[in-house]
Order: structure tokens, then C-alpha cells, then sequence
């Protein structure tokens, strides 16, 4: 059947068919929103950005407070300059400190500060009611469950398809 793709019609978005890119364009508009509205929310709260919390929390959850710029890049999927800017604004605001690394001098260490640590327990307040609200209240449980597991798995093959990238990278 000539203009359908395996029976279905197709979008205006080669290769998908209406129901793909209808599914597709609710999924990225509401991560957009939200993001948004999670963004500006902790920006008018905290002066944090959500991107900020992501970070702090990341220092906060590892072992000894403090994590190479290369890894929170890498773990935030973020470019290490993006990073770098990030860390360098959160230091002025005396939230984190940077220092070389202890074991070859060369790496740069983000370490949290005690202030920063007090900042990010009211800010994942703020974050976690401010995920209740917008999005966990919109779903039943079972939803809930079935958007994490989808998600899941998405996250999952994406890392997977990824990991090649970075083989040999410093």
C-alpha cells in the first residue's frame, strides 16, 4: 500500500506514523514543560537551577562529597565545559570548592561545601513536591510504574548504544 508505513499512515516526521509522532511529540512537550517548570520553581525558590540540584546531589551521594569534573560531565551527560561554567558559578556562591586531584594533581576535584549541603536538603524539598505536583499527581500508580519502566528501558539501550562512544576517550 502505496504513502502507509507497514499499514499505518504516515506523519509529516519520516518514518513515523501518526500515533509515533502524536506519542512522541506529548512525551517531549510534557519533559519540556516540566523541566521548565521544575527549572523556574527552584530558580525562584533557591536560586538553583534543576541542573544545579542535579549536580549538588551528585556530590552529596558520593562517597566523600566530592567527584572529578570529567565524571559529574559524564554522569549529569553534560559537556565538560558546561560543567566546568556550572562548577566555577556554584563555587562563587561558596556551594562547592574546587582542588586538584590528590592522586596525579593534573584532574580537578568538585568537593560540596557544608553550605551547599544545607542549600540542597531545602532545595530536594522544593524538587520533590514540585515532582508530586506536576507530574507523580497526573498518573495513577500503575501509570507511574509503567512510564518508570518504560523510561527504563530506554535509558538503558541508549547507555548500551553509548558505551562504544566512549571507549579510548580520556
Amino acid at each position: 500500500m502505496e504513502g502507509t508505513i507497514g499499514g499505518r499512515t504516515p506523519s509529516s516526521m519520516p518514518g513515523l506514523d501518526i500515533a509515533e509522532q502524536r506519542a512522541w511529540q506529548h512525551f517531549l512537550d510534557a519533559a519540556l514543560r516540566l523541566y521548565g517548570t521544575l527549572n523556574r520553581e527552584l530558580s525562584d525558590v533557591h536560586g538553583l537551577t534543576l541542573n544545579d540540584v542535579r549536580m549538588l546531589d551528585a556530590l552529596a551521594s558520593s562517597p566523600n562529597g566530592s567527584a572529578r569534573m570529567g565524571d559529574l560531565a559524564e554522569e549529569l551527560m553534560s559537556l565538560p565545559s558546561r560543567v566546568t561554567r556550572q562548577i566555577h558559578r556554584l563555587e562563587r556562591q561558596n556551594l562547592v570548592r574546587r582542588c586538584s586531584t590528590p592522586e596525579d594533581g593534573r584532574g580537578v576535584l568538585a568537593t560540596i561545601t557544608d553550605e551547599g549541603r544545607a542549600l540542597l536538603r531545602q532545595a530536594m524539598s522544593t524538587y520533590g513536591d514540585g515532582v508530586r505536583n506536576h507530574f507523580l499527581s497526573r498518573l495513577s500508580r500503575p501509570q507511574t510504574a509503567a512510564m518508570g519502566e518504560n523510561c527504563r528501558r530506554i535509558g538503558v539501550a541508549l547507555k548500551a548504544n553509548d558505551a562504544p562512544a566512549r571507549v579510548g576517550r580520556v
